[in-house]
């Protein structure tokens, strides 16, 4: 089994299971293979754990960088685009970006290099969206952002508990909801 098979498989682990309930033992269930086996590459449960969510970072990475760069899309339709991927991940019963959120939460220490992986992956996706905002020449991008991004983790902190396609549905309506907003007053419809 590749080393990416094993990594995808244990982030299905982890979203089912959580943070605090995987175990080594359970990735090796769910990969096929010996407990010693999967050991040779991960001593224990957090060396997993922070490589699962650093090979699931890089595939977010590569989504942004591809909906970042197609020039299909609006930079409107760029900034919703990850409530479709979400909507494709409740539908498929997956849900690792939470993961992240609940990573901060699980490991609080700013220093663990778990909680500093969580928070690139949050900062990226805050410059993500602030980079489409600039596009789109939204008066104060850097607010809009923040607003867009808060929106963004409370749906996916949401979906740690809820795993429901509501809230999706309804961060999306929010998060269109900012976008008019801050359209609106750079158009100067609201001064």
């Amino acid at each position: 089994m590749q080393r990416e098979e094993t990594l995808e498989l244990a982030l299905q682990v982890l979203e089912h299971q959580g943070l605090a309930n995987t175990t080594l033992e359970m990735v090796a269930r769910k990969a096929g293979l010996s407990l010693a086996e999967l050991r040779r590459f991960w001593p224990d449960t957090e060396a997993l754990l922070y490589d699962a969510l650093r090979y699931h970072s890089q595939q977010i990475e590569a989504w942004r960088r591809q909906v970042f760069y197609d020039d299909t899309m609006s930079a409107h339709a760029k900034l919703l685009a990850r409530y479709a991927g979400l909507t494709t991940c409740v539908s498929n019963q997956r849900y690792p970006g939470c993961l992240f959120v609940a990573a901060c939460s699980f490991f609080p220490d700013a220093a663990h290099p778990i909680h500093q992986l969580a928070n690139q992956q949050k900062r990226a996706a805050w410059e993500f969206t602030h980079a489409l905002l600039t596009q789109l020449e939204v008066d104060d991008p850097a607010m809009v952002a923040e607003q867009m991004e808060l929106v963004l983790e409370g749906c996916l902190s949401r979906l740690l508990v809820k795993r429901s396609q509501a809230d999706v549905d309804t961060a999306r309506h929010l998060a269109e909801d900012i976008l008019r907003f801050a359209c609106c007053r750079t158009a100067g419809a609201l001064t």
